[in-house]
C-alpha cells in the first residue's frame, strides 16, 4: 500500500513538472507559419518559449519530424528525431534528418526544458511542404502563351532614351485545361508561375487571395513560382484549370497616351504549372502546362503596371474556367521559352489588406465626380455599377487635387486610369487585377453616383471603394504616446511604408514602383520594428544578386529593369544605394538571427567591395547622388549641403567594417584582415580630405557630414565630443531645424540618440512650422512625402525620409537590442521621457517573443511597465539617481543604501533582469 502511494505521488509530481507553465509555441519553418514550397535542403525551425514565470531560459529541446500526421501523433519521427539536445537555441535550428523530397509534406513538433527543471509537453504540430527542388520535378511542364514576342521587340534591360519599336497593345490571354479526377484525393498542390502576373482559378473559383503574383524579379535570369494547396478545390469527375495573365513589369506595352516610366519587354505573358494530385490509394497524377491547353483573349483589353487597366465586360465568356465549357473558338497555346531559373516565392504575397469608403464626394463639373477616400495609399479602385451594355466608366486616381478640384497626376505619372465597359447585366462589380497606383482621390467620368440626379441616363455608381494592397507581412509592432503629433507622425510614416511594401520595397506606389536600394538599409530598422520582413529582405538580396553586373557594380535599383540616361551614371552607381548588398543582410542577421543570408550573399558583397575599391581615387568615392533630397536652398534632388565624396566614402568605410565581421563569422579570416587594412587606408584618406582639425567639422559642416563621420567611427575618439557639439549647435542655430536628407538623416538621429540627446531629436520633430513631419501633416499629408517640404511637384507617398520611426521605438519606447546581441537575445529597455511627453508605449514581436515597454510620468515620479520574453534577458534603464527610491511591483528594491542588482550611469539606474513582466516605479 505504501509502495502504491509512493508511485502515485511520483506520477503526480512528474505530471506537475511536465505541465507546469512551460510550452513551446509559435512554431515556424524558415520563419514562416506552415509554409508551402520550400526549396532548401535543411530548413530551419524556430519556436517561442511560453511561460508566465520569470527568469526562464531554455536548456534543451527535442524535435520530431514525420512525413505523416498520424506518425507524429504517435511521437514517431521517421524523418528526423533530434533526440534530446542540450541547447538554449530556439531560433534558426537547422534540420538534420533524411533527405527531403520534392512536393512532400512534412510535420514537426518540439518539446523543451527550462532552467527551473520544467519540461514542456509536445507542442502543437506544425508543417511545411517542399517545393520543386530540380527542373525535372516540373514533370516536363512547358511555358505556354497566347503568342510569342518577336525577337526584335525583346528588350529586358532598357534605357529610358531608347525609342519604341512598336506602339501596339498586346493580347492578354485566358488559358484553360480540362481534366478528370477518378479517385478520392488525399492532397493536391499547384505549383505555378505566370508572367508578368497571374490569377489561377479551379472549377470557376479563384485560388487564394494573392494579388500581383508572382513577385517581380530580374526576369531574364529568374522568375518565381507560387505554391497553393488545392485539395479542397478539386472534385471527383470533371475539373477545369483556368489562368488569366497580365503584363506587370514583364511587358510594359508601348501604347501612346498611357503613362510609362520604362519600356521593359522580357516577353509576352506566359505561364508554367504543375498540379500534383495524390490519391488516397497511394497513386498520383500530374496535370501540367503543355501544348494541350487552349487559349483565348481575355476581357482585360489593356493592362500596364504604369498606365492602368481596361476591362470590357462584354467580352466575358461565362464559365470559361469551369468544367463543361465549350472552347471550340479557342486556339491551341504556343509553347515558348521562359526564365532560366524558377524559384519559390518565399516573401509573403501581396494581398488586399484594407478597404476605404469615401469620406466626401464632390462634383467639380464637366461630368466629373471626385471621391475622397481619406487616405493616400497603394491601392486599386473597387466599383459596383449599373448601366447599359457598352457604357464606359473611367476612373482616374491621384494623390492630390488641382485648384479646380479634379485629380492631379502631374508628379505621379500621367495618364494612369482605369476603364470599365459594362455588359448591362444588373449590378456589375470590378477592380483591376494586374496594376495599382498610389492615391487618395478617385475621379470618375462617364457615370453618376447613385442618388444624384441622372437625366442623361449614365451608369449609376452604387459603390466606389479604395482597396489598399501591400505585402502581407505580419504586423509585429505598435507605438503610441501622449503626443498627438508623434502618433500622427507614426501613422504618416507607416502608411508610406505599407504603400511601398510590395514584392520589393519600392520608392513610390505610382510613377516608378522601383526597388531603389538605399531605403532598404536606411529604413530597415523602421520597417522591422513594424513588420515581419525577413523573407522580403531575403528576396531583396536575391534581386541584388541577379542584378549585379559582371564588374561587380550593384546598381541603385534591384531588380534592375532600366538604366536612366539623364545624369550620366549617377542614377546607377551610388555607393549609398549599392551598399545595401552588404548592410541589409547584416541588419537582417542581427534582427532575425539568419546566418544563411550572410553566407548566401558573401560573394556579392566581396565583388562589390572590389568594384568600389577600383572606383575609388585615393580611397575616396565621389560618384552618385550623395545626400539625396537634403534641405538646401534649391529644389531638392542631388546633395546640396554635403559635397560628393563624404557620404559615399563614409558608407564605403562602413561596408568594410561590416564585411570584415561577416568574413570572420563565416571563416574567411584572410579576407577579414585585407578588409581591415583597406578600411584603415580609407579612414586616413577621409579624415585627411574632409576633417578640419581647428573647427572640428567635416567638409561643409553639414549635419549629414558630421553625423556620418561619428556614426561610422571615422572620428578620432578625442574629437568625437566636439564634432557632436557642432551637430547640436547647427541644429539649435537653425531654430531646431533639420537639413539632412535621404542618406544623412538616419545617422543624425542615431548619433543623437546614442549620445543621450533625444531631447534634441524631440525639439527637431515636435513642430509644424518648418519642413519636416509636422509640416507635412499641417499641409494635409496622410502618407510621408518625398520632400521635407511636402512639395506638390514630387511624390506624396515616399518612405525614404521616415527615419524617425526607428527612434519612436528605440528612443521614446526604449526598445533596443544590446550591442553585439543577435535577434534580441539580449535586450535593452532605455526609454527617453523627453520634452513635455507624459507617456509612451511600444511593443515589438521579436524572434523570441513579444517585448513591451510602457512608461508614464506622474506628479510624484516615473513608472515603467516591461515585458521580456522567455529565453532572453534585459537591462532596464530608469531615470533615477542613487538617492531615488525604486520599486518593483510595489516593493522597494533600492532606497538609501539598499541595492539589488543595480548600477548607476549618468542619472540612470541600470537593472539586469531575466524574462518576465515587471512594473518599476521611481520616486
Amino acid at each position: 500500500m505504501h509502495k502504491l502511494a509512493v508511485v502515485i505521488c511520483l506520477f503526480f509530481f512528474t505530471a506537475q513538472v511536465i505541465g507546469k507553465d512551460l510550452e513551446a509555441g509559435n512554431l515556424r519553418t524558415e520563419y514562416k507559419t506552415n509554409p508551402l514550397g520550400l526549396d532548401m535542403k535543411a530548413p530551419r525551425f524556430s519556436w517561442e518559449l511560453l511561460s508566465s514565470a520569470r527568469n526562464v531560459s531554455q536548456t534543451a529541446y527535442h524535435i520530431l519530424v514525420s512525413d505523416s500526421e498520424s506518425a507524429l501523433e504517435e511521437n514517431i519521427g521517421n524523418i528526423w528525431d533530434s533526440q534530446l539536445v542540450r541547447s538554449g537555441t530556439s531560433i534558426q535550428v537547422a534540420y538534420k534528418g533524411k533527405p527531403l523530397v520534392s512536393a512532400q509534406r512534412y510535420y514537426w513538433k518540439v518539446k523543451v526544458s527550462d532552467n527551473k527543471g520544467n519540461h514542456s509537453p509536445w507542442s502543437e504540430p506544425a508543417m511545411w511542404q517542399m517545393g520543386l527542388l530540380l527542373p525535372a520535378d516540373w514533370m516536363n511542364a512547358k511555358w505556354i502563351a497566347y503568342d510569342k514576342i518577336p525577337d526584335s521587340l525583346a528588350n529586358p534591360l532598357v534605357s529610358d532614351a531608347k525609342k519604341d519599336k512598336t506602339n501596339d497593345n498586346n493580347i492578354l490571354p485566358l488559358l484553360r485545361k480540362d481534366f478528370r479526377v477518378r479517385k478520392q484525393v488525399k492532397k493536391a498542390t499547384a505549383f505555378i508561375s505566370g508572367l508578368g502576373h497571374f490569377e489561377l482559378s479551379l472549377n470557376g473559383k479563384k485560388v487564394g487571395e494573392n494579388f500581383l503574383d508572382p513577385g517581380w524579379t530580374k526576369y531574364d535570369k529568374q522568375a518565381l513560382y507560387v505554391t497553393f494547396d488545392v485539395t479542397e478545390n478539386l472534385k471527383k469527375g470533371d475539373n477545369a484549370l483556368g489562368v488569366m495573365l497580365g503584363n506587370g513589369f514583364y511587358y510594359v506595352p508601348p501604347v501612346r497616351k498611357r503613362f510609362r516610366k520604362l519600356k521593359s519587354a522580357f516577353g509576352y505573358p506566359k505561364m508554367i504549372c504543375r498540379v500534383a494530385i495524390e490519391y488516397a490509394d497511394g497513386t498520383s497524377e500530374n496535370v501540367i502546362s503543355d501544348a494541350s491547353w487552349k487559349t483565348a483573349k481575355s476581357p482585360v483589353i489593356f493592362t500596364s503596371i504604369y498606365g492602368g487597366e481596361d476591362y470590357d465586360a462584354t467580352l466575358e465568356q461565362k464559365g470559361w474556367d469551369s468544367p463543361g465549357f465549350k472552347a471550340k473558338s479557342w486556339k491551341p497555346v504556343v509553347v515558348v521559352d521562359g526564365p532560366p531559373v524558377l524559384d519559390p516565392q518565399m516573401a509573403e504575397p501581396v494581398k488586399i489588406m484594407e478597404r476605404f469608403s469615401p469620406v466626401k464626394i464632390t462634383h467639380p463639373g464637366s461630368g466629373k465626380w471626385v471621391y475622397d477616400m481619406g487616405q493616400n495609399a497603394s491601392a486599386v479602385p473597387y466599383i459596383q455599377v449599373r448601366g447599359k451594355k457598352g457604357d464606359t466608366v473611367r476612373i482616374s486616381p491621384g494623390e492630390l487635387l488641382k485648384p479646380d478640384g479634379t485629380v492631379n497626376q502631374k508628379a505621379t505619372g500621367s495618364p494612369h486610369y482605369y476603364e470599365y465597359i459594362l455588359k448591362g447585366d444588373g449590378l456589375e462589380t470590378w477592380h483591376p487585377r494586374f496594376t495599382y497606383y498610389g492615391f487618395r482621390y478617385l475621379e470618375v467620368s462617364g457615370a453618376i453616383p447613385s442618388g444624384k440626379p441622372n437625366d442623361s441616363g449614365l451608369p449609376s455608381i452604387e459603390s466606389l471603394q479604395s482597396l489598399h494592397i501591400r505585402n502581407s507581412a505580419a504586423t509585429v509592432g505598435q507605438f503610441s504616446s501622449s503626443s498627438d503629433l508623434f502618433n500622427k507622425t507614426h501613422r504618416l510614416i507607416d502608411w508610406a511604408m505599407k504603400s511601398n511594401m510590395m514584392s520589393v520595397l519600392t520608392d513610390c506606389p505610382h510613377r516608378e514602383k522601383l526597388g531603389w536600394l538605399e531605403q532598404v538599409h536606411l529604413m530597415g530598422s523602421s520597417v522591422m520594428y513594424n513588420y515581419d520582413v525577413l523573407n522580403l529582405y531575403r528576396k531583396t538580396a536575391e534581386d541584388i544578386r541577379y542584378s549585379q553586373t559582371s564588374d561587380g557594380l550593384v546598381p541603385e535599383i534591384a531588380p534592375e529593369f532600366v538604366t536612366f540616361s539623364w545624369g550620366g551614371t549617377m542614377f546607377r552607381d551610388s555607393p549609398e544605394w549599392g551598399s545595401t548588398s552588404i548592410i541589409a543582410p547584416w541588419y537582417a542577421y542581427h534582427w532575425y538571427g539568419d546566418e544563411r543570408i550572410l553566407e548566401d550573399n558573401y560573394d556579392v558583397m566581396k565583388r562589390y567591395i572590389g568594384y568600389l575599391k577600383g572606383q575609388a581615387k585615393g580611397y575616396i568615392l565621389s560618384q552618385g547622388l550623395g545626400d539625396w533630397f537634403d534641405l538646401g536652398p534649391n529644389r531638392p534632388g542631388v546633395s546640396q549641403l554635403t559635397p560628393m565624396g563624404v557620404t559615399g566614402t563614409a558608407i564605403f568605410y562602413y561596408d568594410l567594417g561590416i564585411i570584415s565581421k561577416i568574413a570572420r563569422k563565416i571563416g574567411k579570416h584572410q579576407d577579414a584582415a585585407e578588409y581591415d587594412a583597406l578600411a584603415a587606408l580609407v579612414k586616413e584618406a577621409f579624415n585627411e580630405k574632409f576633417f578640419n582639425k581647428e573647427t572640428k567639422q567635416y567638409a561643409t559642416a553639414s549635419q549629414t557630414a558630421n553625423a556620418m563621420a561619428i556614426y561610422m567611427n571615422l572620428v578620432d575618439p578625442k574629437d568625437k565630443d566636439a564634432v557632436l557639439a557642432n551637430i547640436i549647435k547647427d541644429i539649435r542655430d537653425r531654430n531646431n531645424g533639420l537639413t539632412a536628407g535621404d542618406i544623412g538623416y538616419r545617422y543624425v538621429l542615431r548619433v543623437l540618440e546614442e549620445a543621450g540627446r533625444s531631447d534634441v531629436i524631440y525639439d527637431m520633430n515636435s513642430r509644424s512650422d518648418v519642413p519636416g513631419y509636422g509640416y507635412q501633416l499641417a499641409k494635409g499629408a496622410t502618407a510621408l512625402t518625398e520632400s521635407w517640404q511636402a512639395l506638390e511637384n514630387v511624390s506624396n507617398n515616399h518612405f525614404m525620409l521616415g527615419h524617425l520611426m526607428e527612434w519612436l521605438y528605440s528612443g521614446l519606447a526604449g526598445i533596443r537590442s544590446a550591442e553585439g546581441s543577435v535577434a534580441y537575445k539580449d535586450i535593452v529597455i532605455h526609454p527617453e521621457p523627453v520634452g513635455d511627453l507624459t507617456s509612451a508605449r511600444g511593443e515589438f514581436a521579436s524572434p523570441y517573443g513579444k517585448i513591451k515597454s510602457s512608461w508614464i510620468k506622474k506628479a510624484n515620479g516615473f513608472e515603467l511597465s516591461v515585458q521580456i520574453p522567455s529565453n532572453t534577458s534585459a537591462t532596464i534603464y530608469l531615470p533615477a539617481s542613487s538617492g531615488s527610491t525604486i520599486k518593483e511591483n510595489g516593493k522597494i528594491i533600492q532606497g538609501g543604501k539598499e541595492f539589488r542588482n543595480i548600477r548607476f550611469e549618468k542619472n540612470r539606474a541600470a537593472i539586469s533582469v531575466g524574462s518576465g513582466s515587471y512594473l518599476f516605479s521611481v520616486q
